[in-house]
């Protein structure tokens, strides 16, 4: 890894970008003249390339980050302490990591982003042979459990935005996010879909029509009451595949709780959390969909779950709300 520059604010980072021809750019989110936000805009516009967004752990600069993320920034690292942190190193592997994950990134100018609604895909492979109603002849599906990582922020945005909010079944995501932005993160989603989203909390009792977030620093997995009816539980257990919280974990959950009559989905990401999770979610007779590589930011995920042979459907990000649709209503 090579830096080929540095920049003292926004407005120098885009003249620096024109001149030095840079696989990844890394932004912080506060900037003078320009900030990160801003820059961030009119790299896309000009010349879109990978960008990570450095950002500090408030509220404030949680929100701004989601915003950035929407816009097109890859990923984020979060400083360590406050707006001025003289202690970035303690972040290093972080940013070093999502720096080399983003020279693979795909990246695409916001206009050609725009997809039509549930379009199917010409290019997706057929469905199984097997016949559909087969796969859940031990009954409905009961639960959609979704992992995401790099790049997820955007995709997860598309996916519930065009999700009704009579959702027949409760939705349960992992985004690997850290524990100050799942929040924010959970209540932007909120804001752009019919679904009602929350933080995950101990307890949080799982109905359809709602979607729920891991939040950041736990594992969260689903729980079945004596009721019948299913809820959250947090685990403050050791970090699983360096990632906290885990699909794996809580697919594993999901899994053991309810078994076949789930639908996994795995989209874009860094990594091979959920492969293994989504294994033992296919080994019950779930049906496990995956995001294409044509529209992940970066498909590292997906292609796990792909070499573990688990996959029904491969499907471009357009497709899979209506995949999501279909699977728990037919």
């Amino acid at each position: 890894m090579e830096v080929v520059g540095t920049a003292r604010d926004g407005e120098d980072a885009l003249r620096k970008i024109e001149e030095l021809s840079p696989t990844v750019v890394t932004l912080d989110v506060e900037m003078p003249k320009k900030d990160g936000l801003a820059t961030l805009e009119e790299i896309m516009k000009r010349r879109p390339l990978p960008v990570i967004m450095v950002s500090s752990l408030t509220q404030e600069g949680a929100q701004i980050t989601l915003r950035a993320l929407s816009a097109g920034a890859v990923d984020f690292v979060a400083k360590p302490s406050g707006h001025v942190s003289l202690n970035m190193r303690d972040v290093s592997a972080d940013l070093l990591s999502k720096v080399l994950a983003a020279s693979t990134a795909r990246i695409v100018a916001p206009r050609e982003r725009r997809e039509p609604r549930l379009q199917p895909s010409p290019s997706s492979p057929p469905r199984p042979v097997e016949s559909f109603a087969s796969r859940w002849r031990k009954g409905r599906p009961e639960m959609v459990a979704i992992a995401s990582s790099t790049g997820g922020p955007r995709a997860l945005q598309q996916v519930l935005s065009q999700i009704p909010g009579d959702f027949p079944v409760p939705i349960v995501i992992v985004q690997h996010m850290p524990k100050d932005f799942t929040l924010s993160f959970a209540k932007r989603l909120d804001s752009l879909s019919e679904l009602d989203v929350v933080e995950g909390a101990e307890g949080t009792e799982l109905r359809p029509g709602l979607a729920v977030v891991a939040p950041g620093g736990y594992h969260m997995v689903v729980r079945k009451k004596s009721t019948g009816k299913f809820v959250c539980a947090l685990s403050d257990a050791p970090p699983l595949l360096s990632v906290k919280p885990s699909a794996n974990i809580m697919f594993l959950s999901v899994a053991d709780e309810i078994g076949g009559n789930t639908v996994g989905v795995i989209l874009t990401g860094m990594g091979r959390d959920g492969a293994d999770g989504a294994a033992a979610l296919k080994m019950k007779g779930a049906r496990i969909i995956a995001e294409s590589q044509e529209t992940c930011v970066v498909y590292g995920m997906p292609k796990a779950a792909v070499e573990q042979g688990v996959v029904d459907e491969l499907l471009p990000l357009y497709s899979i709300p209506e995949a999501m649709i279909r699977s728990v209503r037919e």
